[in-house]
């Protein structure tokens, strides 16, 4: 069994069946899981809150994973993705990574590689926002005079 692990995480697929068991696989492994079925629903999501990671499909109707993608980074371009897909090509895996991805993974992905790439974005986001909170601390200390 996977090691638990705390982070939160949004999920964004269109089919809901498959949406529901892989949130609560996940929750069972101690994420804490948002799940939204469209495109739209995650870009209102990424607004309202911050996640660790978000795994977004690739092939949704309305706005598509690449919409998604590029209107979630317009928003938070720290913000940690990694596209599913059932219906990949090396191209649509490209251009995800050039909007940003930080990964491109094929269904049906092992639970346990989804795990270790979900912990790897936490562990960039946290390093992000580490970075973040050090420089704002030091613009903070410049600008008193001690």
């Amino acid at each position: 069994m996977d090691k638990e692990m705390e982070a939160k995480v949004l999920l964004v697929d269109d089919e809901q069946d498959f949406l529901e068991t892989l949130s609560s696989r996940l929750e069972l492994r101690g994420l804490k899981v948002s799940a939204v079925t469209s495109g739209e629903q995650a870009v209102s999501e990424a607004k309202q809150d911050e996640y660790d990671a978000i795994v977004v499909d690739l092939s949704m109707p309305g706005i598509d994973g690449l919409e998604t993608l590029k209107r979630i980074k317009a928003i938070n371009p720290d913000a940690e993705i990694i596209m599913l897909t059932g219906h990949g090509s090396v191209q649509s895996g490209v251009e995800a990574m050039k909007l940003g991805a930080g990964d491109f993974l094929q269904k049906p992905v092992e639970l346990s590689e989804l795990m270790a790439r979900i912990g790897e974005a936490r562990d960039k986001r946290m390093l992000v926002l580490q970075k973040r909170s050090q420089e704002e601390l030091r613009k903070i200390l410049q600008a008193k005079s001690w």
